[in-house]
């Protein structure tokens, strides 16, 4: 038997600072979400294509190469950093469009704050197939918009893309038909040079004559309308 005293045992002391490693070296798992079933299979749809081996980023492929990484993992996709795409969710519909759901985001918050399981590998998915990127040949021109634009004539627009952005800056860009009906066309969220790229739509949204485009805060950015076809763009009157 220990012998207590006024001071600590000894043994005690090292029986204490056992435990205490032990239990801060193994988070408690709170969660069904493992990395095996669920969080791989976004880090490989959505991921993978940076960061993996060869890729321009540290690899996330394994559940040893990511679990180090998990509470940095969720808080750069909650505060939308990650995965790289540049626009805000929801604000337009886009083709190709890299954003994570809510839904996703909470997978991701919920596997992290429950202990970041593994789970079983043996639901892994099978490693994607990285193909090389298709060259995006030359940018399109487009409309140039800044601040605020009334189109004189119809257009379809295709897409859109910042334009003169300081790295950093956020804005959002509309559109205001004559009718006083509100379309979104963009939310440019903190501003990376990887995110100057074309943001096609899933499908043309069509703007009448009088149709007012308009930048908030001003300043912040510029932007400019995409068609699909160069020759089809008719040049509106700047009304600034």
């Amino acid at each position: 038997m220990l012998k207590l005293t006024g001071r600590l045992c000894p043994a005690l002391v090292i029986l204490a600072i056992l435990l205490s490693v032990h239990s801060s070296a193994h988070d408690v798992i709170t969660t069904p979400i493992t990395f095996s079933r669920e969080i791989s299979r976004l880090v490989y749809n959505r991921c993978a294509v940076c960061h993996r081996e060869g890729g321009i980023a540290f690899s996330l492929l394994t559940y040893a190469e990511a679990r180090p990484w998990a509470k940095a993992i969720k808080e750069e996709v909650l505060e939308r950093r990650m995965p790289p795409w540049g626009a805000v969710k929801g604000f337009g519909e886009f083709q190709d469009d890299q954003g994570l759901t809510g839904e996703q985001l909470e997978l991701i918050a919920d596997w992290v704050e429950g202990g970041a399981p593994e789970g079983d590998p043996k639901y892994l998915p099978k490693l994607p197939d990285f193909q090389p990127a298709a060259s995006a040949g030359p940018a399109p021109a487009g409309i140039p918009v800044e601040s605020e634009l009334t189109l004189t004539t119809a257009v379809a627009v295709a897409g859109v893309r910042a334009k003169g952005v300081p790295e950093g800056s956020s804005f959002m860009a509309v559109a205001e038909r004559p009718d006083g009906t509100i379309e979104p066309l963009v939310w440019i969220y903190d501003y990376h040079p990887r995110f100057d790229h074309p943001y096609w739509y899933n499908a043309p949204l069509r703007f009448q004559a009088g149709t007012k485009i308009e930048i908030a805060p001003r300043g912040a950015g510029s932007i400019a309308l995409l068609m699909r076809n160069p020759a089809a763009r008719s040049k509106p009157r700047d009304h600034r």
